[in-house]
């Protein structure tokens, strides 16, 4: 039987946690994550593939790794972009050009929302429990993108930790994931 824990404590245990790898660990893990990804998901030449760029202060999975893969396999890569309150799709290039907004993370200069479909979107996540129940930092920026109008065939969550707590608190309005790399493990949820 698991643990019910609300967002709130959930969020401040593995804030803890992930604050507590070495730079080392972090990078070794990342390492691990993508690999688990390569065995579960075999990319192809332009299909579309939207991976969030870490917050490197916050032990961020590094997914650098993801986005010199992509690019060497011919795959469409996007990065999220906030505007306001909400979160925009932008394609990157290799000879992109970003910039740091006001939350420290990386984003590209260019403010054109693709607005198209996605196969795979990575998503970062403090927790997610054994439902594909994700908790982030609590902007819902993450929710507000996965509930338009856009078609994405996987919602996949990239986490150092396994899920082991349920969580008690989630709402009808968040959005669950479709599976979960652990360095691990893939856990799929609902993938389609």
């Amino acid at each position: 039987m698991s643990l019910s824990l609300t967002k709130k404590d959930l969020r401040s245990i593995y804030k803890e946690k992930r604050m507590a790898l070495s730079q080392d660990e972090v990078n070794f893990l990342s390492k691990k994550i993508f690999e688990q990804f390569i065995l579960q998901f075999n990319v192809i030449e332009n299909q579309k593939v939207n991976v969030f760029l870490p917050i490197e202060k916050f032990n961020e999975i590094n997914t650098q790794i993801f986005i010199d893969y992509f690019f060497d396999k011919k795959v469409r890569v996007f990065v999220p972009k906030i505007q306001g309150e909400k979160m925009i799709s932008v394609e990157i290039f290799p000879n992109s050009e970003f910039e740091i907004n006001k939350w420290g993370i990386k984003e590209p200069i260019s403010n054109i929302d693709a607005n198209i479909e996605l196969d795979y979107v990575l998503t970062p996540l403090l927790y997610c429990d054994q439902f594909g129940n994700r908790i982030g930092y609590g902007k819902g920026f993450y929710d507000y993108f996965f509930s338009r109008d856009l078609k994405i065939h996987n919602k996949i969550g990239l986490n150092f930790f396994s899920p082991n707590e349920d969580i008690a608190d989630f709402f009808e309005k968040d959005v669950a994931i479709d599976g979960l790399i652990t360095p691990s493990e893939f856990i799929g949820f609902t993938i389609k």
